[in-house]
């Protein structure tokens, strides 16, 4: 089959691309960006160009698929342009008529669990979203109202990840026992490429949900030792949090939490008692447990690309020429691969600081390294071979962009072994903070790490040890983004299946 998928990039949807690939079947991925956004599958996902918000946005999107699955949607606003009426509500009815339009057999449609009672303008909207569905009434259509989605990225429980690995203290609304009922991104996902590659059920609404209820305090815990953090949590009233949310909202200050989400938070998100949940019960899917599931994405987090960052971007190199060295290019290039957690200043960087991470630089690898005053960060091995070795940073790093180690032999048997540094700041806290005693505490750590390489290589650096920065212009940063963004793509093909 062809299935036409809306919001094909973000979590849920990217799980779902993935489950129909793996199952034979080809996509067509509908988003404003989709000559870039399907360059992270190998083959399989055509790219439509669009938007549904507009009419000109989804018209012929639909044009010989079998099937559409409609997973894009907002939980939060950003008005003009990003509204739940434009999105959830308009932006649904579009595509049920255009799937109608195309002579689609199969329209599925991702609502919430917390869409029949919830009171919060999220839950509304998808509520109105199903009834505009419904009133266009494409053939076959199908509401899947699934739970909390958890998995790389997701607004909830990857966010306490990142809070537990970086935050002296973590506030939580009230004890943080708030009952939810996660579901692992993938299941969420091959639920949804059954649910539309399949003729059947038909005119129903779905409720779909993970194995387990838990709340905020628990996750916190199970993160905690995954990550061998211990944060002390901090209970604030609901009240004060609603009030917190509301004034940073009105300020234009970005919180983990908006007041809409604390509303959704407080209802909770479960499948009652005594009724089926689809995952199992309809789909037939074998669910990930919670200990699993944290277990998996704690080195899954996505990378945080210098476009995603704040600030210029910035170039820094460190370098040494060698001289006699006992090793060859390939065995330095060896040796760096694999004893790279022994070369950092251990009072500036560790390697490895959380049960179980890699010590390796093997590509597809996120290592875990602590800082002083900042945490736990990672970053994820996207290239290792013919003498370099690029490493992204993880979301969570004060730095979004790519450092790449090269080991070159140059003539009069010199051996240059060179650290490139292209980066911006994650944000504007971490932009102040690089601009002090990070830049700092950056420069002493690679110099360093050049002077080790050096010296376990028997030789000796011609000329010491170099370093050179500097802030690069408007179209030189756009070619370091455009290859950066390139190595990324590279990464995620090699890992994304094939139909």
């Amino acid at each position: 089959m062809k299935v036409l998928v809306t919001g094909g990039t973000g979590v849920v949807g990217k799980a779902a691309v993935d489950r129909l690939l793996a199952a034979g079947h080809t996509v067509r991925l509908l988003s404003r960006h989709a000559e870039h956004d399907v360059r992270q599958w190998p083959e399989g996902v055509e790219a439509h160009t669009g938007d549904v918000t507009t009419d000109e946005g989804v018209r012929g999107a639909a044009e010989g698929c079998d099937a559409v699955l409609h997973v894009v949607g907002v939980v939060a606003e950003s008005p003009p342009e990003v509204t739940f009426q434009a999105v959830n509500v308009d932006g649904t009815r579009r595509m049920a008529r255009e799937a109608k339009r195309a002579g689609a057999r199969r329209f599925v449609y991702v609502s919430s669990l917390g869409a029949q009672n919830g009171t919060s303008g999220y839950h509304q909207s998808k509520l109105a979203g199903e009834e505009a569905m419904r009133q266009e009434d494409p053939p076959g259509w199908l509401i899947v109202r699934p739970g909390n989605v958890y998995g790389p990225g997701d607004e909830v429980i990857s966010t306490l990840l990142k809070m537990v690995r970086t935050l002296p203290a973590i506030p939580m609304v009230g004890w943080g026992d708030q009952p939810f009922q996660p579901v692992w991104h993938e299941d969420l996902g091959e639920a949804l490429a059954r649910a539309t590659t399949a003729p059947e059920p038909v005119h129903q609404v779905l409720k779909l949900a993970g194995p387990e209820v838990t709340t905020t305090a628990e996750i916190l815990g199970r993160l905690e030792v995954l990550t061998d953090k211990h944060p002390v949590r901090i209970p604030v009233p609901e009240i004060l949090t609603r009030m917190g949310a509301r004034a940073a909202e009105t300020v234009g200050i970005e919180l983990p939490i908006k007041e809409d989400q604390v509303t959704m938070l407080l209802e909770g998100n479960l499948i009652p008692p005594g009724e089926p949940n689809a995952l199992t019960d309809v789909f037939g899917v074998q669910p990930v447990g919670m200990e699993e599931g944290l277990r998996r994405l704690v080195d899954t987090l996505p990378e945080a690309l210098p476009s995603d960052g704040t600030g210029k971007l910035e170039r820094q190199r460190y370098w040494a020429d060698i001289r006699g060295s006992r090793m060859s290019p390939a065995e330095i290039f060896e040796m760096l691969r694999r004893e790279f957690y022994t070369l950092p200043p251990e009072g500036l960087v560790k390697v490895g600081v959380e049960p179980g991470s890699p010590l390796v630089l093997d590509e597809g690898e996120t290592l875990t390294l602590s800082l002083p005053m900042r945490g736990n960060i990672q970053v994820r091995v996207a290239e290792a071979r013919d003498g370099s070795i690029t490493l992204l940073t993880v979301e969570g790093h004060p730095l979004s962009g790519a450092i790449r180690f090269v080991v070159e032999e140059r003539e009069g048997g010199i051996i240059r072994f060179e650290i490139r540094s292209f980066t911006r700041a994650s944000n504007l806290v971490d932009l102040v903070g690089m601009r002090t005693a990070g830049f700092l505490a950056q420069k002493a750590n690679w110099r360093a790490v050049v002077a080790r390489v050096a010296e376990r290589s028997g030789g000796e650096p011609v000329d010491g040890v170099n370093d050179e920065s500097g802030f690069l212009e408007e179209e030189d940063a756009r070619q370091v983004e455009e290859w950066v963004d390139e190595v990324a793509m590279r990464l995620h093909r090699s890992e994304a299946p094939r139909p």
